[in-house]
């Protein structure tokens, strides 16, 4: 199947790593449900790597770790469904997964049809241990037939980090999403340098394809597996505008059930996620603006129903003024055409004066603009 806008849900590595347990995946599943996430699109709940035994059984299958998940994936996988959410799971195209566990290389098909039988709707398939004689790109192909072949539609997530210029061929493969960076880390200089990495990666993003720029950390506050320290309010806001704004997949990393209200109210911003699931997800386009700098980043999107889409980072520690004309939205005062431009995040309107848009930003702060065209 065709995923037509970015996947949204939750992902286990950023807060739990290998303290993965049936509780947890059974708790989570039902505060997704209850807290109105997956009303809001958030219905993948995906289990990642430290799930299984470290060798295969006698049939070469996969083993859940049984003082884990004591009934097995398949009772997971059941209420997983019954709170109407959808069921992820997580391997990797080596003979070992990143944590050491056992990985599908040669054993693509095989595994396929287990987590068909488990009842598994996404899959996560990182990098680590693979062959250094068989390319990516080979690999990935692979497990996506093994998956088109299965019998069950799972979406097929690949996590190879950019390596081998994922960007050139991941869609030979069967991927719905693919990792266009390293792993995310719970900190401001960790999302400032997936943010950077991005602007050459535009143009590989894409209904069908969507660039993975690594899952949410939103809310963790130096907490968890990946906790470096954590990120302020004001960043998380900006983390998240970011990663939706670009079309990325968003996936949670906190842990939803003791969510603060603050991240809470970051993750279910309506206007924010209508932007990420836009059904056309055009390609944004960066804005050179007046005075610009590397820790200014200025974007706009134009979208379906005519709105364009602008936003305006700052990455930097400073407070900054973003400026930039309204030619570079295709729009001079010639025309006699403006924007009536209002940020989704303070409802506050911003002017357009003698053809130009300035606005103040404080330190790791953002704007998003959801503008709508007007006569002079």
């Amino acid at each position: 199947m065709v995923r037509l806008t970015p996947p949204m849900g939750w992902n286990s590595w950023n807060t739990y790593g290998q303290n993965i347990n049936e509780t947890l995946i059974k708790e989570t599943a039902d505060c997704m449900a209850s807290s109105g996430l997956a009303d809001l699109g958030y219905n993948y709940l995906v289990i990642d790597d430290c799930w299984s035994l470290k060798e295969r059984d006698e049939n070469k299958r996969l083993v859940a770790d049984p003082e884990k998940f004591p009934n097995g994936m398949k009772a997971v996988a059941d209420y997983v469904h019954s709170k109407g959410l959808k069921f992820g799971m997580y391997s990797c195209a080596g003979n070992l997964t990143c944590a050491g566990y056992p990985g599908s290389y040669e054993h693509e098909f095989i595994d396929a049809q287990t987590f068909a039988e488990w009842g598994v709707d996404f899959l996560k398939y990182d990098y680590c241990y693979h062959s250094d004689i068989v390319p990516g790109e080979i690999l990935y192909r692979r497990m996506g037939l093994a998956l088109e072949n299965c019998g069950r539609d799972i979406l097929f997530s690949a996590c190879s980090w950019g390596s081998d210029e994922t960007h050139k061929w991941i869609k030979t493969s069967a991927a719905s999403m693919w990792r266009s960076t390293g792993d995310i880390f719970d900190s401001w200089e960790s999302i400032k340098n997936l943010t950077k990495q991005q602007l050459a990666l535009h143009p590989y993003n894409g209904v069908g394809c969507f660039n993975d720029m690594d899952m949410l950390v939103v809310g963790m506050y130096g907490k968890g597996n990946v906790g470096l320290g954590g990120c302020t309010d004001v960043q998380y806001k900006t983390h998240f505008s970011i990663w939706a704004f670009l079309g990325s997949p968003l996936m949670i990393g906190c842990d939803i059930r003791s969510m603060t209200s603050e991240a809470k109210s970051i993750l279910s911003n309506k206007d924010m996620i209508a932007i990420n699931q836009e059904p056309l997800l055009r390609q944004p386009y960066p804005l050179k603006g007046i005075w610009a700098n590397d820790d200014l980043i200025m974007y706009a999107r134009n979208l379906s129903d005519g709105d364009i889409a602008i936003g305006l980072f700052n990455l930097s520690s400073e407070k900054c003024v973003a400026r930039f004309n309204m030619d570079e939205l295709g729009l001079p005062v010639s025309l006699g055409k403006t924007l009536r431009m209002k940020d989704i995040w303070t409802q506050k309107e911003a002017k357009v004066m003698n053809g130009t848009v300035m606005w103040e930003l404080e330190p790791y702060d953002c704007a998003v603009l959801r503008a709508k065209l007007a006569d002079l």
